[in-house]
């Protein structure tokens, strides 16, 4: 296992990372800094910088060299990685916070609901969902293979609801808080990424700890170093032996001193994100119980 920083990080908040769904080893990123990015993570040299004339919030890959970016001016753009070409393919009145490209893929978005549509059909949602979560959301992701939904939020909590009817498959628990004393600190969750194979899971957040967790049987399965900064997007590569990691500050606690923004790299070995005990094994887990 080994942690390496990419070169060239972006100069502002970093609003998302996110890996090619094919080649393990591209990494694209999106920033207040104005830029969108992509690197070599085998490497971590930056291979291509394209500027906008706004901050950015969000960015996506599309089909092969092709990403998208939403703007916090309203603007939608679609890129060519591979000559620097941005187009413009719309523009929202407000800011454009999130933008996710899927030729198959289910879609979720929430309020105090989760409505997930099947993009087939976007007339009628496919399932609507409360959170179980009391404060604002952070990150929402689809599970591997469609079996549901993992929320974050603010309140140091994440949300599981699998997509079956049974009650019992909807439940939270508590993460990223700290003992002070005789106090609690809650920590936002800021993101969340499923690794791959096994459907465990990595969360990122504003105590500026990253840790992988079997949500199935409710257990931590590693917490790495604490970084000198806020965790604000973590990113499982498509075949799982990389994990991204984007230390920048959120803004949380308003305007004060931070660390640099960096992203580094995480090369990964089974320990790090295979569950201890397999749903109907026997095998007991001294990892910390959710």
């Amino acid at each position: 296992m080994s942690q390496v920083a990419l070169k060239n990080p972006p100069e502002d908040g970093i609003t998302n990372i996110e890996y090619h769904p094919i080649k393990t080893n591209l990494l694209v990123t999106s920033s207040w800094d104005k830029t969108i990015r992509l690197y070599d993570t085998n490497t971590c040299e930056l291979k291509t910088k394209i500027d906008h004339d706004t901050p950015l919030l969000d960015t996506c890959f599309g089909h092969d060299y092709q990403a998208f970016s939403a703007g916090l001016n309203g603007s939608l753009h679609s890129i060519d990685l591979a000559t620097g070409k941005k187009e413009s393919i719309g523009r929202h009145v407000e800011g454009t916070r999130s933008v996710c490209w899927s030729a198959t893929s289910p879609v979720a978005l929430s309020h105090d609901r989760i409505y997930v549509y099947d993009i087939r059909n976007m007339d009628t949602p496919w399932k609507v969902r409360e959170t179980t979560l009391r404060y604002m959301l952070k990150c929402v992701r689809v599970m591997p293979g469609g079996k549901g939904v993992a929320c974050s939020s603010i309140e140091g909590r994440v949300s599981m609801d699998f997509f079956g009817e049974d009650k019992d498959q909807i439940y939270a628990f508590k993460l990223h808080r700290q003992k002070l004393g005789d106090t609690e600190v809650v920590y936002p969750v800021n993101s969340l990424s499923f690794h791959p194979t096994y459907g465990t899971f990595a969360s990122g957040g504003s105590d500026g700890v990253v840790s992988v967790w079997d949500g199935v049987n409710r257990k931590r399965i590693r917490q790495f170093s604490k970084f000198a900064e806020e965790i604000s997007n973590v990113a499982f590569n498509s075949d799982g032996s990389q994990l991204a990691i984007a230390s920048s500050y959120t803004y949380d606690e308003g305007d004060r001193s931070h660390a640099p923004d960096s992203i580094y790299i995480r090369h990964l070995v089974e320990g790090d994100y295979k569950p201890k005990r397999m749903p109907g094994s026997s095998t007991t887990t001294k990892n910390d119980t959710l």
